[in-house]
Parts: C-alpha cells; structure tokens; sequence
C-alpha cells in the first residue's frame, strides 16, 4: 500500500513531461545592430550632411534628433520594448555611445548602390553594402578599442554581445522609388527586384557568417499611400485604391514583399542557426491608412509638416523649409498644430504617433512570419 502515492507521483511527474511547453523565455537582446534607410536613421545622414531642421523632433525629444520625424520612430519603440537605450548612429562622433548596439542606418539609403550623388537624386551613399562594412569594421575594431581600456571600454559592445543581439532591417523603399526617378515603368522597376533581393540576402549572410543569429525583418510599405508619391507622379483616376493610395506603386511595393518574403524562406534553409523574423509592416501601414479616421488621425494623406499642395505638401519646400523675407530668414514648413492626430509627418514618413501604433501592431508577433512576439524573436525558427 505504501508504494502507490511514489506510483501515483511518478505517474504524474511522467504525464507532465509529456505535456508539450508552448512558452519560451525573453530573449533579453542585449544589443540591437540596425540597417536601414530614413524608417530607421536615427541620426547618419544629419551627421554627414547636416541636421534635420525644426520642426523635427518637436514632439518627444523637443529639438531636432537626426530623425524625419517629430518625435521616435519604429526603431526606437523597439529599443524601449527591448529595454536598452536608443541606438546611436555609427557615424555620429558627437555623444554617442556604442554599449547596446549601434545603427547604420541613413536616410535615402538603397540596398543597391544608386549611379548618381546625394546631390543630383537625394539618394544617401550609404548602401547596404556600405552600411555592413561599417559593421564588419566596428566589430573589429570594437574590441581592440575595449582592450584598451580607459572611458572607451564601457561605450562599446563585449564580443559575446554580437552572436546574442539582435539584427533588426529595414531597407528597400528606396530601391523602388529610385527606378520611378529614372522614369522607369512599372515593368522595368520589377524586372530589377530579384537582383535588389539576391544583395540583400548576400549582406544577411555576411551578418550570419559573422556570428548573427536573431534577425527582424521588415518589408517595404504601402509607398501609393504617400504623398511623397502621389503628389509627384501622374496617376489617373481608375488607378487610385478604394482607400485613396496609388495601386500601382502599392503593386510594386507588394511584388517586393513577395520575393523577400521568398528569399527569407530560402535563408531559413541556407543558414540552419538563425532565426529570422519575416515582419509584414506594409500591412500594419496600410491598415493604418485604412482605419485612420476610425483611430482618430484624421485624413490619413493630409501631412503634418508641410507648405502648400494638395496634402500639405510641397516637394520643393519640404518640412523645415525656410524662406528670406525682408532680410529675415522664417519657417514657412511649419508642423501642424498637434501631430497626435496626423499618420504622416512631412509626406514621406509617419509622425511619432504612428510610429508607436504600429509599434503596437508588429511588437505582439501579429504581422510576423513566424507570428513570434520581438521580445522572443531569437525563437523564430520554422
């Protein structure tokens, strides 16, 4: 009689065993490395080119933070959702710290190399490709600053904070944008997706063979939705959505997704120790678009932070624009009374306000592919 509670006991420890465990812990990310175009630039383009003018930045850090933006962007709600600081840029020498990560991002960034200057198409020089050499090269050099101790030790990443952080993307709007630039047709600016595509995998892999495991991500957005598009290029009535964006330049934007969504499969495959999150932001911001009015925010193609046009903007007197009067240098490209009820900032990217509602989207693991939260997304394998 008395063996059958210890029966009883294993019987049940037996059972609990084979109930499979649906929970995984935290990841803890002690580090995020970022590349990316103006979604994402935290502050690369202002300090090579000069600093974002006011109104940027008016809303949360209330003067010009390096960002489009009034306020935080997408990278930076991920950077609070993770618990470490906000990224600084690789190429800002002036307070930047490097302990938590670092952000190679830079407004107008391509993942293909662009055949012309900043000056003649806005486009930055800092490509992907240029934007993971400055990665491979802070890696190394990194840790023999760390060895040399003094201050500069504690601003950069210990080595083991590599293969534990995580790689977050978000590049590849430009790329689409560009090949309209050179007016290229619709045609002709798919027919160079696939080899946009093949560059942006080679660089995931360099990542990769450098010791990174957790990778987030996102694909391009609804660019038919803005005004930054709208407003410059003919678009006739019957290609005009049902929600007011421009179909074929969404069309476009939606080829893209469908062969990075592709080619992250394929990674999956090719590199057996990463997890790769596959993060569909072009559906969180269309629906944004969509339900705009029902979420408070008004006409989701009027801008924030602009002079003049249809939307309130102007491409020639962009947000921050100034204008001589009487020997008086005035902000004629003001921002709009509360940027709380505005998706776009300057007709090109989101207001602060935004930005933390799709943070809210993404963060949960809804739009992601596999649907793992940011906070387990060294869990992602598939």
């Amino acid at each position: 009689m008395k063996m059958f509670p210890i029966c009883g006991l294993m019987i049940s420890v037996t059972l609990l065993l084979l109930i499979p465990t649906f929970s995984s812990p935290d990841c803890n990310f002690p580090a995020v490395f970022n590349f990316g175009d103006s979604n994402s630039d935290t502050g690369g383009l202002s300090a090579m080119f000069g600093q974002a003018p006011p109104p940027n930045g008016e809303t949360f850090f209330h003067s010009p933070s390096g960002r489009y933006c009034d306020g935080r962007l997408l990278i930076d709600f991920i950077a609070e959702g993770l618990g470490i600081p906000y990224l600084s840029p690789f190429l800002d020498s002036m307070g930047t710290n490097f302990s938590h990560g670092a952000n190679y991002a830079t407004a107008g960034s391509t993942i293909r190399r662009q055949n012309t200057t900043i000056f003649q198409s806005g486009y930055s020089p800092i490509s992907l490709d240029i934007q993971y050499a400055e990665f491979f090269d802070f890696l190394n050099r990194s840790q023999i600053i760390r060895q040399k101790g003094d201050v500069f030790k504690d601003l950069f990443p210990e080595m083991d904070k590599f293969s534990s952080a995580l790689y977050t993307f978000d590049i590849g709007q430009n790329d689409l944008t560009a090949g309209y630039r050179l007016n290229m047709t619709t045609e002709e600016v798919k027919a160079y997706v696939p080899d946009v595509i093949s560059q942006f995998t080679n660089v995931v892999k360099k990542v990769y063979d450098r010791g990174g495991r957790s990778f987030w991500i996102h694909n391009t957005g609804p660019v038919g939705c803005l005004p930054y598009i709208m407003d410059r290029y003919l678009i006739a009535a019957a290609q005009v959505d049902k929600y007011g964006c421009a179909a074929p330049y969404n069309d476009v934007a939606q080829y893209f997704n469908e062969k990075l969504k592709a080619a992250v499969h394929q990674l999956r495959k090719n590199l057996p120790l990463a997890a790769i999150t596959y993060v569909d932001v072009y559906s969180a911001k269309y629906s944004l678009v969509v339900q705009a009015k029902k979420l408070g925010f008004g006409d989701p193609f009027l801008v924030c932070c602009g002079h003049g046009g249809k939307y309130n903007f102007n491409n020639a007197r962009r947000c921050g624009a100034t204008k001589m009067i009487k020997g008086e240098e005035l902000l004629i490209a003001k921002s709009c009374e509360n940027p709380l009820l505005r998706i776009l900032w300057d007709g090109i990217h989101y207001t602060e306000a935004a930005n933390k509602w799709m943070y809210d989207q993404i963060a949960n693991g809804t739009f992601s592919d596999p649907p793992v939260p940011l906070n387990m997304a060294c869990h992602a394998h598939r």
